[in-house]
């Protein structure tokens, strides 16, 4: 649970490495495209790093399955798009979640995707923000919860449907969970997900997921946060 310097510079380089990965196939997606021409280009994206890994694409009204659909989906236009997972180097996981639209999100729904991916990001700043030496992991995820509720996306996990954030090393979810009720007390050099996400069932879903890193004095975010929904990518 608690990683040296080492494990942690190789969970920062496969953080990197897949954030590289995600943006490089943002850049090639066109219209037409199904989830599995765009897990394609993840995989060669990686296969171009020199570091294995895959990912699960979601497209549309599949993106409010916070665990996908195997549905075939087709992307045109405007649509609302959610890539997560990650890499591995020398042994050691990222885990990333991405959530953008191809070109400018659809007129009749642009404010409200806008507003949710602000309260998202709000709810994963406020989380990375909570975390430091010492605080109970659920108290992490009541954080997040909290900014996502009084935003009108609750109560509990009625939009918010999962834990905020799990463990990571050599394994994708590892110990500890940043659950509610989780009184396990954070300690410096543990690495977890920060992942909250709404779903609105037939319409679309949100998540951003980044790798958090407790330091002695806080948490931090081993890539930048994804800065909007029409340009995730865009560095301050």
């Amino acid at each position: 649970m608690i990683k040296s310097a080492h494990e942690i510079a190789l969970m920062r380089l496969a953080s990197q490495a897949t954030l590289t990965a995600y943006e490089a196939v943002y850049h090639a997606l066109r219209e037409g495209m199904t989830q599995q021409h765009v897990e394609d280009l993840v995989a060669a994206a990686y296969g171009q790093l020199g570091f294995p890994g895959e990912a699960s694409v979601q497209v549309d009204e599949y993106t409010a399955s916070p665990h996908g659909s195997a549905t075939p989906q087709v992307i045109r236009e405007g649509s609302i798009i959610m890539i997560d997972d990650g890499c591995t180097v020398e042994g050691y996981q990222s885990d990333i979640t991405r959530t953008f639209v191809l070109g400018k999100a659809p007129e009749n729904s642009r404010d409200k995707m806008r507003k949710v991916f602000d309260i998202v990001h709000r709810a994963q700043s406020a989380a990375a923000a909570a975390a430091h030496p010492g605080i109970e992991c659920g108290a992490i995820d009541n954080a997040a919860r909290k900014v996502i509720t009084d935003s009108g996306y609750g109560p509990n996990y009625k939009y918010f449907t999962h834990r905020l954030g799990h463990g990571l090393g050599m394994d994708g979810h590892e110990w500890p969970y940043l659950v509610r009720g989780n009184k396990t007390k954070l300690q410096e050099n543990i690495t977890t997900s920060d992942e909250p996400g709404i779903y609105i069932p037939g319409e679309f879903g949100i998540r951003l997921e980044d790798d958090m890193h407790v330091t002695e004095n806080g948490a931090e975010l081993f890539t930048p946060q994804s800065p909007s929904l029409e340009d995730p990518f865009a560095t301050p």
